[in-house]
C-alpha cells in the first residue's frame, strides 16, 4: 500500500516566525486518520524566519531527528550541548528521561527543516544529542543511513528505536531501491523534486505512507532529494 499525502493536504500552523506543515496530528492540528505511522509519531515541515526559533522547552521519551533542508539550525540544551547543523546535515536528540532544548535560526536567511519524532523502544534513559554530515556529493544515487537503532551495522547516528532514517539525492532518471522487512512501516517525504514511488508520483514536500510492499523503487522524475524512514 502506498498512500500519497499531498503538501496541500497537510495540517498547517503559521505565526510571525514559523510556517509549519504537519504530516501527522500535532499541536492544534488533529486528524484521527493521521495519528502516526507505526512508531513514527511526528513529521513536521518547518520554515523558521531569520534570528528566531523555538525557545527552551522540555521533552521526554522521544527520538527527535532534525534534517536541515536550507539554512542552518543552532541547538542548545540543558546538558550543555551546543551545535550548528547546516543544510543537508542531520542531528538527533534522544530525550530519554527528560531534557530541555532550544532550536534557533541564527542565520540571515530562512531555515527549512524536517522535524521527525520516533517513539523509542523503552522509556527513560540518559538524554543525549549528536549531529553528523550527510555526504551528498560522494553518495549521490544511494540511500544513506542518517540514523538507526543499530548504527554499528547500518551506520548513521544512534537512536533508541527499532527504526532507520535514510536520505538520498537523485538526478533525473536515477533510481534506488529499498527492501523492507515484512510488517514494517515506511514513510517518505521529498525536500525538492519529484519521484515515483513504485510508480506513484510524489511531488516536492508531499509525503507517502508505505506498508506491505516487498520492494520500494524510488525513481527521480527530476532532480530530487528525499528522506525515508522505516519503523516497526
Amino acid at each position: 500500500m502506498i498512500d500519497v499525502r499531498t503538501f496541500a493536504s497537510l495540517g498547517r500552523f503559521q505565526i510571525d516566525w514559523l510556517n509549519a506543515r504537519h504530516h501527522f496530528s500535532f499541536g492544534h492540528y488533529h486528524e484521527p486518520s493521521r495519528m502516526g505511522w507505526g512508531a513514527l509519531r511526528v513529521w513536521n515541515d518547518d520554515e523558521i524566519q531569520p534570528k528566531t526559533g523555538f525557545p527552551p522547552h522540555p521533552h521526554a521519551d522521544m527520538e527527535i531527528i532534525t534534517y536541515v533542508r536550507d539554512g542552518a539550525i543552532t541547538h542548545e540544551d540543558s546538558l550543555g550541548n551546543k551545535g550548528r547543523t547546516v543544510a543537508g546535515d542531520v542531528q538527533v536528540m534522544s530525550a530519554g528521561s527528560g531534557i530541555r532544548h532550544a532550536e534557533y535560526n541564527r542565520e540571515d536567511e530562512l531555515t527549512r527543516i524536517f522535524q521527525i519524532w520516533i517513539v523509542p523502544e523503552t522509556s527513560g534513559g540518559t538524554p543525549r544529542w549528536d549531529a553528523m554530515s550527510f555526504p551528498k556529493a560522494d553518495r549521490a544515487g544511494e540511500l544513506v543511513m542518517l540514523a538507526s537503532g543499530d548504527p554499528e551495522t547500518d551506520g548513521g547516528l544512534m537512536i533508541r528505536a527499532d527504526a532507520r532514517v535514510m536520505g538520498a539525492t537523485l538526478e533525473a532518471g536515477q533510481s534506488v531501491t529499498y527492501s523492507p522487512k515484512a510488517g514494517r512501516h515506511q514513510y517518505l517525504a521529498t525536500t525538492k523534486g519529484v519521484v515515483a514511488v513504485n510508480g506513484e508520483r510524489v511531488s516536492a514536500r508531499d509525503g507517502a505512507a508505505i506498508t506491505d510492499v516487498d520492494k520500494i523503487t524510488l525513481t527521480a522524475l527530476e532532480d530530487a532529494e528525499l528522506v525515508l524512514t522505516d519503523t516497526r
